[in-house]
């Protein structure tokens, strides 16, 4: 029993963990790109307005950039705490991709986030244009080389067992596992998708509260093309995903369809109750033939069921149901939701306020034709990015259970004997420290577009055309 607590338990440490972390990287691999374009677009016009935005989100940057350091670090803590199985099996692996993480991603990102951060007075426009630069493309790269490590986990290539420990027999196909593209092209997306509703969100949210400054107009605009060109993107890559995913792990297809015997004529479930003691479905709702039209492209193609992978004595070789199947309806929904506000804001800022006048009352006009339900709709949607890609990862990491690593271990392999009561007690430490932090990561981004919207557009005018500022741009008053 008391292994059986202590599994659950690390299992529950190491979610809450991966999940709070995971919230800042999605944050700082697209925002880098979007500040480079911000500071491009600076050189090439001279235009205030984009450096203003610059300098806005740079400081949400480091903000980020900084918490995702401190919590991967106590991520990083739990493999030996926790899992020492995992290391001690596959670590010929996953050691060398967690160094060339770092050696080739995190060294390039710490050189250059000083320049980034602190450079404008101190070196040449294009200088902090490189170092800008260097910090996007070095969080793309870390994001490259986690992808890889989880994704061997799921579709492992390239390796063979010796005494029970894995090792490299091809770094190539480590390295482009099957699922790997998929996975990479899915989080990046996802990234760029957090980060245009951000981007929206916290500028819709300072025009509410009285900013009128130009970069508020120009960031509210970047935000909401951004989701509205992406976000049919990531439907179609998400599609792409799926069908890699039924290829490779069935079983996990299987508990987010919520089907239990394999069959053509696959109804898509809108909603349903799945009951694993008795394997079926209560309450359904669902679309005729919808999960086979879209997992096979044809209303009789046979899905994969649960029932299929079951044990001869009964053990059940497929995750848990419920959060899986619940998860990626959270994921989906929220993806339409951003898809839909996104194409409404699209549509209205296109058409522009001077072609609404006499159709729409003034009163319900905001910034760049925007109607208000919109922009007040668009704060909330700040953090949606958040909420897909959460649910998205507990799709993807509840979803491989009880594998570890697919085919090659299991999860109860790789927990550490640790008595449960001293899981627990850290457990509810972490817990209670990542509350704290989530709290105040959100006030410090409240209180820096309150700041904003007091001092107006002002902090621009320190910027010249060569790129030159005042230290104080960035002092730790700001």
């Amino acid at each position: 029993m008391d292994a059986l607590d202590t599994l659950l338990l690390s299992r529950i440490q190491f979610a809450a963990n991966i999940s709070f972390h995971i919230l800042f990287p999605t944050i700082t691999i697209a925002l880098g790109w979007v500040l480079l374009f911000f500071r491009l677009r600076f050189a090439r016009t001279g235009d205030e307005k984009w450096m203003a935005a610059y300098r806005f989100w740079v400081k949400v940057f480091a903000l980020s950039f900084a918490m995702g350091v401190v919590s991967g670090i106590t991520m990083s803590f739990q493999f030996g705490t926790n899992w020492p199985g995992f290391m001690e099996t596959v670590g010929n692996i996953a050691g060398p991709l967690l160094a060339y993480e770092v050696l080739t991603a995190f060294f390039l990102e710490a050189a250059f986030v000083g320049i980034m951060l602190f450079g404008f007075s101190r070196v040449p426009a294009w200088l902090h244009i490189t170092a800008t630069a260097l910090v996007a493309f070095g969080t793309t790269l870390s994001t490259f080389w986690i992808i890889v490590l989880n994704s061997w986990m799921h579709t492992p290539q390239g390796y063979e067992m010796i005494d029970g420990v894995a090792h490299a027999t091809s770094w190539w196909e480590v390295i482009f596992n099957p699922s790997m593209p998929y996975r990479f092209a899915h989080m990046m997306l996802a990234s760029f998708l957090t980060v245009s509703f951000l981007v929206a969100g916290v500028s819709a949210f300072r025009w509410i509260i009285g900013d009128r400054s130009r970069d508020v107009r120009v960031t509210l605009k970047t935000g909401v093309a951004m989701g509205a060109l992406l976000i049919p993107a990531q439907i179609f890559m998400g599609d792409l995903h799926g069908l890699n995913t039924l290829e490779y792990q069935p079983q996990k297809v299987a508990a987010m369809e919520g089907n239990w015997q394999t069959g053509p004529n696959v109804p898509l479930l809108l909603f349903a109750l799945p009951d694993e003691e008795a394997r079926e479905n209560r309450f359904e709702i669902g679309i005729p033939n919808g999960a086979s039209l879209i997992l096979r492209h044809s209303a009789d193609g046979v899905v994969p069921g649960l029932d299929d992978f079951v044990a001869e004595d009964g053990t059940a070789m497929h995750p848990p149901v419920n959060p899986v199947f619940w998860s990626f309806r959270v994921m989906v929904g929220t993806g339409l939701a951003m898809l839909a506000l996104s194409w409404a804001a699209a549509f209205f800022m296109w058409r522009r306020r001077d072609r609404h006048e006499g159709r729409l009352p003034g009163h319900w006009l905001a910034v760049e034709g925007l109607p208000r339900p919109l922009l007040w709709a668009l704060v909330p949607m700040a953090f949606s990015g958040w909420i897909a890609t959460l649910a998205g990862w507990y799709v993807t990491e509840v979803g491989r259970q009880p594998w570890l690593v697919q085919g090659v271990m299991t999860t109860d392999m790789a927990v550490a004997d640790v008595p449960a009561p001293m899981v627990m007690g850290t457990l509810i430490a972490y817990l209670a420290v990542y509350a704290a932090l989530l709290i105040a990561y959100v006030g410090v981004i409240v209180y820096l577009a309150r700041k904003a919207a007091r001092g107006g557009d002002a902090g621009a005018d320190s910027m010249s055309h060569s790129g030159k500022a005042h230290v104080t741009a960035l002092s730790p008053a700001e």
